[in-house]
């Protein structure tokens, strides 16, 4: 699934002419463009969907979001080692397979 996650601006640089962000989304943290919203600045939140921001949005509202998707296992599914993700899926299938033996 691919989410478009609220996210905090804590830095903003110009690399190559594109204006990028570093942003923390509850404790995982991304570069992202801010091409789209130019006039985003450090301490703003932001809707983040692809590597893009592309709405602002207030702090209420993102520390919101943020806790529900951290209570639904959203932010891990999002952001987390696909490997990690992988071997734990496994793990629960050898689990299953040795209940049922």
């Amino acid at each position: 699934m691919c989410l478009a996650v609220p996210g905090r601006v804590l830095d903003i640089e110009d690399r190559d002419g594109t204006r990028m962000a570093t942003v923390d989304f509850g404790g995982v943290v991304k570069e992202v463009c801010l091409e789209y919203l130019p006039d985003l600045r450090v301490g703003e939140y932001a809707i983040v969907h692809v590597g893009f921001a592309l709405q602002r949005l207030d702090e209420e509202s993102a520390r919101q979001t943020l806790e529900l998707f951290a209570e639904l296992g959203m932010l891990q599914e999002e952001f987390g080692d696909p490997w990690e993700a992988a071997a734990a899926v496994q793990a629960d299938e050898d689990a299953v397979r040795e209940v049922r033996k």
